[in-house]
């Protein structure tokens, strides 16, 4: 379809990327209006619907026109009709404010104090028991609450705050950054693993350093278990021999129960067959556990509550 075009136009079909960016930025303002008028095909009429002065709208149309180098529409006296090129324009501008909508009436749920959304992240090893007790709790209260969950390592969700993917998160260690807010919640105990037929596997009770000749099996690089599994191995004066790297805790006591080697982990929730789980003295092997959020950025009211909620557990985070 060819489109009457008006002379002097902004607009050139080499228009580049950034043009077309500018051209967004300035057209979307208007696009209220301009919906408006194609509706009742009257300027006074829809500047009464709108609230808008006649003289405003008029010249807001005017204005458009001249942006995008054609005529929207045909006027007729008091009454206007819509253009071919004005009939094309409004079908995706009907379509871009529908979205709008939809997008507004999203975000408000999202943030209603009764029924919005947390996004909410954690560890690995609090997805079993730990979060759904949580959850459980705070929705007693709280009862339509809604969450997205996110279980990943502790650096990624960190980005996931960063990025606005995430509320709050559950992680270890607790960060010290600039950019977010952390609190301590509670310490989690952590016990050396090993095969049932280990020859420590009659102990309660080892001093870390007993193992050092052992090999290892850790989670990956980047994972906060694994940081503090090498430095509790350094300050007990030895660096351990990795054999398997993995993504997730229990699979680590898998390989332990297979023979493969042993593992620094926090309790499992339910006991596993084929290791035994070690007491360690020294050093003092535990992980902290805390919540974290962005610096700055304000709450919704749900958010606020399960952050609130999740402080006043501090102590009292983990099951016995």
């Amino acid at each position: 379809m060819v489109h009457q075009q008006r002379s002097g136009a902004r607009l050139s079909p080499s228009s580049d990327t950034e043009d077309t960016t500018d051209m967004g930025m300035l057209l979307a303002p208007r696009l209220a209006h301009f919906a408006g008028v194609a509706r009742t095909e009257h300027v006074t009429r829809a500047a009464q619907e709108m609230n808008v002065p006649q003289s405003t709208l008029s010249r807001a149309m005017a204005r458009l026109e001249q942006d995008l180098g054609v005529d929207l529409f045909a006027r007729h006296g008091r009454t206007v009709s819509l253009t071919p090129a004005g009939r094309t324009f409004l079908t995706s501008v009907e379509r871009a404010l529908a979205e709008v909508r939809r997008a507004a009436d999203e975000v408000r749920a999202d943030a209603d104090a009764a029924t919005g959304k947390v996004a909410f992240g954690f560890l690995h090893t609090m997805g079993a028991e730990t979060v759904p007790a949580l959850l459980h709790a705070f929705r007693a209260d709280h009862p339509r609450v809604r969450f997205g969950l996110v279980q990943n390592h502790g650096e990624a969700m960190l980005e996931g705050l960063r990025a606005g993917q995430l509320d709050l998160c559950l992680t270890s260690p607790v960060p010290d950054a600039p950019d977010l807010v952390a609190r301590r919640l509670d310490e989690q105990k952590l016990r050396l693993v090993v095969p049932a037929d280990h020859r420590l596997a009659g102990r309660r009770r080892v001093r870390l350093a007993e193992a050092a000749e052992e090999t290892f099996v850790t989670l990956e690089p980047g994972y906060g278990l694994r940081r503090i599994t090498d430095a509790l191995c350094q300050e007990a004066g030895f660096r351990p021999r990795v054999a398997f790297e993995g993504e997730e805790a229990e699979t680590l006591r898998g390989l332990v129960a297979a023979g493969l080697g042993v593992a620094l982990l926090p309790p499992p929730t339910v006991p596993r067959p084929g290791v035994v789980e070690l007491a360690v003295t020294t050093p003092r092997a535990v992980r902290e556990i805390g919540v974290a959020w962005p610096a700055g950025r304000e709450d919704t009211p749900p958010v606020a509550a399960f952050k609130k909620f999740l402080l006043s557990r501090r102590g009292t985070l983990l099951p016995d």
